[in-house]
């Protein structure tokens, strides 16, 4: 499984990529929306974990954009945000986010985040090792 982790912090990404590396996940990185539209595009990526202030193109806009592109609009995202405003959560929400993770996270909250996503996906009939 593939899992592009997009966040304007260089070490945030390294810190993410290190815990689902150490999981066991294939990870890209981006450090904006944009960079990551760009990415989703050329890579074949199965989960984005976003952050939701970020430059040129904040988490938000991101997940729009994703959302309204019919070859993303069904990708999983979880926003992993300073933002611990329900104000925020919700607009992350509204837009098709489909979690909410406030930083700073563990690796065991990444992990339990993503298979819980992937279970209600994918229902009983999704690999167990996601």
């Amino acid at each position: 499984m593939k899992i592009l982790v997009v966040d304007d912090c260089a070490t945030t990404r390294k810190l993410l990529s290190l815990y689902l590396k150490s999981k066991g996940y294939e990870v890209v990185t981006a450090e904006n929306g944009l960079d990551a539209l760009e990415k989703v595009g050329k890579e074949n990526v199965n989960l984005v974990l976003s952050d939701l202030n970020m430059p040129y193109m904040d988490g938000i806009e991101f997940v729009k954009s994703l959302r309204a592109n019919p070859d993303t609009a069904e990708l999983p995202v979880v926003m992993v945000t300073t933002e611990a405003d329900p104000e925020e959560k919700e607009k992350a929400m509204k837009a098709g986010a489909n979690g909410y993770m406030i930083k700073p996270v563990t690796a065991e909250m990444v992990a339990r985040n993503i298979k819980e996503i992937m279970k209600e996906l994918f229902g009983k009939g999704g690999s167990s090792d996601a």
